[in-house]
């Protein structure tokens, strides 16, 4: 019957997976929305259900949407979803994790595994989406950084041709891949709609908080109000980002084996115990049911965190 039970869970699973990675991605989705609305009926009733709102609501179900709309953790949280470039939901995200939890604790007491082991490895499920959203948030910002000096130089090139400085932000989010683009091109729309470019500037340096992009905000406002040579400042700062990002590279490069060494030395303890424990359960269980065991753990992993700290601080090399 357990076994049964776990091929219907993967069986799920699969088909679930499978689901995720066949749909619509964003960009077709809002393509065939488009098409529809040009090849429709063009009456009063679709001119009606158009809505130019943008839908950034915290949960489909509206009561969820108006508990989560109310608590700070919760318009964190959409924060970090928004700059890592996902198109989910608060709701969606805490349900998953929820999910993940019980399945993954409902799969380790099926296998007879000890019940802090169970707890520990669902709660690593139940954090897993966390750690996938700011490691997504993360490689976001480096590519943002890698493309940001093209954009300016971009920007740099229009001014010198003559556009204004409003066109040019146009043109970077028409020209320039995403995700510099797409913000570039959500400043363009919200000055379209009337915001103050100085307003969708400050609301492109809240989304993206990485220094290039506050600098690059700060150079434009200064030049805009007390006037200057943008031009110059932009040219400066594009070669002074790319010596940087250059100098990041080496960096990397250098520190590739530290870093590998540090993440062997991390996961190696933790992986040796749940691989003896699937194993041998009698082998480990002196440190999961008797006392003195459990100290020694709990010394363990703080000397492991202690350790993962300091091994982070050596490898890591601010330019």
């Amino acid at each position: 019957m357990a076994l049964l039970l776990l091929f219907v869970f993967i069986l799920v699973a699969v088909f679930a997976v499978v689901a995720m990675l066949t749909q619509p991605t964003r960009t077709e989705k809002l393509v065939h929305t488009r098409l529809r609305n040009v090849t429709g009926p063009q009456n009063a009733s679709t001119a009606q259900r158009v809505d130019i709102l943008r839908n950034d609501s915290y949960s489909s179900i509206p009561w969820l949407n108006r508990l989560f709309g109310n608590l700070t953790p919760a318009a964190r949280l959409r924060k970090l979803i928004i700059e890592a470039g996902l198109n989910w939901t608060v709701g969606l995200l805490l349900l998953g994790s929820f999910v993940a939890f019980l399945v993954v604790y409902w799969i380790g007491d099926l296998l007879g595994l000890n019940r802090l082991v169970a707890l520990v490895i669902a709660g690593a499920a139940f954090f897993a989406p966390y750690t996938f959203i700011h490691l997504r948030r993360k490689q976001q910002f480096r590519r943002f950084s890698t493309l940001l000096p093209e954009a300016m130089d971009l920007i740099s090139r229009a001014l010198r041709a003559g556009h204004s400085l409003t066109a040019a932000i146009d043109l970077v989010g028409q020209e320039i891949a995403d995700p510099v683009g797409k913000e570039f091109r959500r400043v363009s729309e919200e000055q379209n709609l009337g915001l103050p470019l100085r307003d969708a500037l400050l609301n492109l340096a809240d989304r993206v908080p990485i220094p290039d992009v506050r600098f690059l905000v700060a150079a434009m406002l200064i030049q805009r109000e007390t006037g200057g040579n943008l031009v110059e400042v932009l040219d400066k700062t594009t070669s002074l980002l790319r010596d940087r990002i250059r100098l990041e590279g080496e960096v990397r490069i250098h520190t590739a084996q530290g870093r590998l060494t540090g993440w062997i030395l991390c996961l190696m303890p933790i992986f040796m115990f749940f691989a003896l424990t699937a194993i041998n359960p009698n082998y480990t269980s002196p440190l999961l049911n008797e006392p003195l065991g459990r100290r020694l753990l709990i010394t363990g992993a703080v000397f492991m965190l202690f350790g993962i700290l300091v091994i982070r601080r050596i490898v890591q090399i601010k330019v």
